[in-house]
């Protein structure tokens, strides 16, 4: 049999135990129990995708459903840009959730969407315009949980439907690739609009779908910010006369954006009645591991794993999809913060999303995720 579809069949026998263990839970419990839970419904791009880019008509590029993704603890590559987990997978083991399965998977039950569902996908932006085309954005990504919310509301009736919606925690890491697009393909978009225009458009169609969730019922909100991949391992290796160096015309965009993003919550707190957010401050507690590695555990916290090139910092990771690229693989991954040129590892989600579930207020904050899934 061939490699790929021994791949095809052990994903196949997977999603269906993962499916089979829902509905168990269901029956056993009862449907009134399991909608008293609070549902997880994620939104965004590679940081979060669990493997929406597998079932759509795109380059391998923006996909990583090839080996060696996914080799620690799945064992075969899902879809998740990391060795392992991502950071979704483990809030949901926080919140006593199972597996929260990627939208698109063809063998979801819809039970399953009664504890949440991934709608994000790699290379999504915020804008419609960010790799359109190739993948998911988030406009896009709002419109097929507006199908869950009429499937959940049908399924379950008007009011349990509602409620289900209304104590669901949405969990929201987007505009990274809004503000990478631009270099990414030498767009003329930055010489015709100015730097702060250009962030007030990323943010204000991040605000415009966290409210339109809002007047479905959402009220509970888990956003992180823009992380420092400006010094991410691809980004180190942009500026070719400053290799090893943050790549600064990025760096301006992310903390311009990071300040916005934080002045729309507090506006959406001010003016939306319930509207309750937890915001990570993911620039921070991902910088402070790009800076002192091994304070975190990590030996490498600039170099990645897999790649090539100045701290395999050229997307080659798996051959991109192309078996006969060369990249190189490092022995001891739980070594590293980065999997991939621009991907963390399953250890280091972990350890971010630990801080996004119970870190302080000055970290995450007014909530943390664990008091927004407590809250009623």
């Amino acid at each position: 049999m061939e490699s790929s579809q021994i791949v095809s069949n052990i994903f196949f026998a997977y999603t269906i135990i993962i499916s089979i263990s829902s509905i168990n839970c269901i029956d056993n419990n009862n449907k009134k129990l399991v909608t008293k839970q609070s549902a997880l419904f994620v939104f965004g791009d590679s940081v979060f995708d669990a493997g929406n880019n597998n079932y759509i008509d795109t380059r391998s590029s923006v996909r990583s459903n090839y080996w060696p993704y996914g080799q620690t603890t799945f064992k075969y590559p899902t879809g998740r840009v990391s060795d392992g987990r991502l950071i979704p997978d483990f809030i949901a083991e926080y919140a006593w959730l199972p597996l929260i399965p990627p939208n698109l998977q063809p063998y979801n039950g819809n039970n399953q969407f009664t504890y949440g569902v991934n709608f994000a996908s790699g290379g999504a932006g915020a804008l419609v315009e960010t790799f359109s085309g190739l993948v998911i954005s988030l406009r896009t990504q709002l419109n097929n949980f507006k199908k869950v919310e009429t499937m959940l509301r049908s399924k379950l009736g008007d009011a349990e439907g509602k409620r289900v919606i209304s104590r669901a925690v949405y969990l929201f890491h987007i505009g990274l690739n809004d503000i990478q697009y631009p270099f990414s393909i030498n767009s003329s978009v930055l010489q015709s609009i100015s730097d702060e225009k250009y962030v007030d458009y990323v943010v204000g169609n991040m605000t415009d779908v966290f409210k339109e969730v809002y007047n479905l019922g959402g009220r509970k909100f888990g956003i992180l910010n823009t992380g420092p991949y400006d010094c991410a391992p691809a980004s180190l290796i942009l500026d070719q006369t400053k290799i090893g160096s943050c790549f600064q015309p990025v760096t301006k965009l992310i903390d311009m954006h990071n300040k916005k993003l934080l002045n729309s919550l507090r506006w959406l707190k001010h003016e939306l009645s319930g509207f309750k957010y937890a915001l990570h401050d993911y620039h921070t507690s991902l910088s402070e591991r790009i800076n002192n590695p091994s304070k975190y555990g990590f030996k490498e916290g600039k170099k990645a794993c897999c790649g090539s090139g100045p701290f395999r910092g050229t997307s080659t990771c798996g051959g991109r999809g192309i078996p006969s690229q060369s990249y190189d693989l490092c022995e001891n991954v739980t070594e590293y913060l980065f999997f991939d040129a621009f991907h963390l590892t399953e250890k280091a989600n972990q350890q971010i999303a630990e801080l996004i579930w119970s870190g302080p207020i000055n970290i995450t904050g007014p909530y943390n995720l664990k008091a927004l899934f407590e809250l009623n």
